[in-house]
């Protein structure tokens, strides 16, 4: 993949004006990016379909909820 290719940046629709959000975009290869709303500059996560997929399944589980 050309990393210096650009990438379609989308922010969440519930995202609130304390900038507490991250951006997706998709990968050419089939993966997903995302990085942090408040830095576009700064590091990129990069997940592969799987790893996404995994992610996604695991959130919506409450996996990751505080208790």
């Amino acid at each position: 993949m050309d990393r210096s290719a650009p990438l379609a940046w989308h922010k969440s629709s519930r995202s609130t004006s304390n900038d507490n959000c991250v951006e997706v975009a998709l990968l050419p290869e089939g993966g997903t990016a995302v990085r942090d709303s408040k830095n576009p500059g700064g590091p990129v996560l990069r997940f592969n379909v799987a790893e996404w997929r995994a992610f996604i399944s695991d959130t919506k589980t409450g996996r990751f909820a505080t208790p």
